[in-house]
């Protein structure tokens, strides 16, 4: 009857964040035509703060309210399960989901993205976590809080290159729905815009954390590793609002925004939440989660050799990097 009664709870948990999800992904769309600013801004950083900034709260409060050794690792894995979930997981999902759309005949089988722009997303995500890494291995007090200053620099000039671009192309599915608060305007106000983006992330929220409450009770149940719960499935729920969003976006052909809100949210949490980290924190991480550190630069670095070589991503090619969390995943299990 528990198992049953969680179940359900999980099943809840997806429809509140799907209702909150359109709400959200509706209204940011609205939010970045008023304002005059290109998809791949709007994906980039509108979408993945706006859906990040309730989970980073996790290890501020973790690491600067803390009391005890727990809580402190409890920030930094938070901090670490974010970037390795998006990119070991989140964009190889996308890959599978535009060849599933495409068989159901929703959609073409191809990416339609501004390639430059995913190129900038993962340079700038594999500078900033990169050097996160190597700090890692470099117990110096001094340099982490050089480098802290520096990731946040680093996130602010991304964001100004971001701002300062302009959509030079319309992709497919790039027709504008109303607002669902206003479906009657032609054009909204910025306080509908707003109220509906407000109600959709606290929809998000609240799904992930029911996800969150059915995903602890059912690990206690069923016996789980608490490293498996830490690392796998509380990031997971977490990303929950990115994935939902992402998914929305791609089945209406807005692969802009799809893949920017990802990327996008890939380089918030491989700068901002890592300062935090490093100023907060010793920086002395596990070989355990050391490892997330690592399979997601070598994520991304695949990703970014891709469209390099290959001048797109290939949807089969792309969803090959969920063998890194697979076999991470395999690896936890094993222990």
């Amino acid at each position: 009857m528990t198992v049953l009664l969680y179940t359900l709870l999980f099943l809840v948990s997806v429809a509140v964040t799907l209702g909150g999800c359109a709400l959200f992904t509706n209204a940011i769309e609205w939010l970045g035509k008023r304002l005059g600013i290109s998809e791949g801004a709007v994906g980039s950083i509108f979408a993945a703060i706006g859906t990040t900034l309730p989970e980073t709260s996790i290890p501020i409060i973790a690491i600067f309210f803390g009391e005890g050794r727990e809580e402190v690792e409890v920030g930094l894995g938070a901090i670490l399960g974010a970037p390795f979930m998006l990119s070991t997981l989140v964009l190889p999902i996308l890959a599978l989901l535009l060849v599933l759309y495409a068989r159901a005949g929703k959609r073409t089988a191809r990416f339609h993205l501004n390639y430059g722009e995913v190129i900038t997303d993962l340079t700038f995500f594999m500078i900033g976590y990169g050097v996160a890494l190597g700090c890692a291995y470099v117990p110096s007090r001094l340099v982490h809080i050089i480098v802290a200053i520096g990731l946040i620099g680093l996130y602010v000039y991304y964001m100004r290159l971001k701002f300062s671009a302009t959509d030079e192309e319309e992709g497919e599915g790039s027709k504008l729905e109303p607002l669902l608060f206003a479906k009657s305007a032609g054009t909204p106000s910025h306080l509908m815009i707003g109220l509906q983006a407000l109600i959709g992330l606290a929809g998000l929220i609240l799904g992930a954390h029911l996800f969150v409450t059915a995903a602890e009770t059912m690990a206690g149940t069923l016996s789980m590793s608490p490293l498996i719960l830490a690392l796998l499935l509380a990031p997971l729920a977490t990303e929950l609002p990115e994935m939902f969003n992402s998914f929305l976006w791609l089945y209406r052909k807005k692969d802009r925004l799809a893949v920017a809100n990802v990327t996008g949210a890939m380089v918030f949490q491989g700068t901002f939440p890592v300062s935090l980290g490093l100023l907060g924190t010793e920086w002395a991480i596990a070989p355990s989660a050391l490892a997330t550190m690592v399979l997601a630069v070598e994520a991304a670095g695949f990703c970014l050799l891709q469209i390099l070589i290959g001048g797109h991503w290939r949807p089969w090619l792309l969803s090959a990097s969920a063998i890194l969390y697979i076999g991470y995943a395999l690896y936890l299990y094993a222990l």
